[in-house]
C-alpha cells in the first residue's frame, strides 16, 4: 500500500479542491509514493501523537486539524509542531490532514453532529454553490422546549457542561450547526430561521441573542470527534484487512473541565 491509495480514498470523501483558502489540508510530511503499512489517526498531531504512532508501527498519521497551518521560520524541538514535525521525520511517517475539507461535506463534521441529534431534511447551513458549505441545519423529530434540547444535546454529545445563551421561550424545532470554530456563522443559522445554534468557540457578546434564538457552545473539541470514526470507516471499508486504528488517548482535548 502506498500513501497516495490512503490519500485517494480519503480524498473521495473530501476534495482538496474545497477546503477554505486560508487552510492547509494535505500531505504535510512524507510522498505519496511512500509504502505505509499502519495508519493512526487523530484530531491533532502532537508530538505524543507522533510517539504512539512511534509505538504502535503506524507510518502514517492523519489528523483532522493540519500540523502545519502556515510557514515555519524554524523547525525546533523546544515547541509542539517543530518537535511533532522533527519526530515524524526521523521515524520516516508520513501526515495527512483532512480539515475544513472533511467540514463543507455534508457527510462530515457538521452533518454527523445533526446525525447524533436525529435531525431531518438536513442540509448545507452556508452553501458554496457546489453542493458543499460549512455547517448544516436541519428538523427535529418533534419540537422541544430549551430545557429539553439542552439535555438532549449534552446526552447525545456526552457532556457535563454546555455554554448557553438565554434560552427561548417556546419550541425549538429547526437547529443549525457547526464543527470546531463557528462563531462566523451566527448570522447565517439565524437567516435559516433557525432557533437554535450549536457550535464551539463562541465568544462572549455573541451570547447576547435575540428574541427566539439560542446559542450553544459544545466545545471545539467535542463537536469534532466524530471525524475520526468517519475516517475510520472510510478506510476501512476500501480497504478491510488494512491496519487502521483510532489514538488510545482519551485525554487527547487541551481543554479540560472541573
Amino acid at each position: 500500500m502506498k500513501v497516495k491509495d490512503i490519500i485517494s480514498v480519503i480524498e473521495d470523501f473530501a476534495p482538496l479542491s474545497i477546503q477554505e483558502k486560508w487552510d492547509n489540508c494535505g500531505l504535510c510530511i512524507g510522498s505519496p509514493e511512500d509504502f505505509v503499512s499502519s495508519i493512526l489517526l487523530g484530531l491533532d498531531c502532537t508530538p505524543e501523537l507522533v510517539d504512539e504512532a512511534i509505538a504502535c508501527g503506524a507510518d502514517m498519521i492523519v489528523t483532522h486539524h493540519p500540523l502545519i497551518f502556515s510557514g515555519l521560520k524554524k523547525i525546533s524541538a523546544d515547541d509542539m509542531v517543530g518537535s511533532a514535525v522533527i519526530k515524524a521525520v526521523k521515524a520516516g511517517i508520513s501526515i495527512y490532514a483532512a480539515h475544513t475539507s472533511a467540514d463543507k461535506v455534508l457527510a462530515g463534521v457538521s452533518g454527523a453532529m445533526a446525525a447524533r441529534l436525529g435531525l431531518k431534511d438536513v442540509r448545507i447551513l452556508d452553501e458554496d454553490g457546489e453542493g458543499t458549505g460549512l455547517g448544516v441545519v436541519g428538523e427535529l423529530p418533534e419540537p422541544l422546549t430549551a430545557e429539553q434540547a439542552v439535555e438532549l444535546v449534552k446526552e447525545r454529545f456526552s457532556l457535563k457542561v454546555i455554554k448557553s445563551s438565554r434560552p427561548v421561550q417556546g419550541e425549538i424545532r429547526r437547529i443549525a450547526m457547526c464543527g470546531g470554530s463557528g462563531g462566523s456563522l451566527i448570522g447565517a443559522a439565524k437567516a435559516a430561521g433557525a432557533q437554535l445554534y450549536i457550535s464551539g468557540d463562541i465568544s462572549y457578546h455573541n451570547f447576547f441573542t435575540p428574541e427566539g434564538f439560542m446559542l450553544m457552545d459544545i466545545g471545539h473539541y467535542e463537536s469534532e470527534i466524530e471525524i475520526l470514526d468517519i475516517l475510520f470507516s472510510l478506510i476501512r471499508k476500501k480497504f478491510p484487512t488494512f491496519a487502521v486504528r483510532i489514538t488510545r488517548n482519551t485525554q487527547s482535548n487541551p481543554i479540560y473541565y472541573y
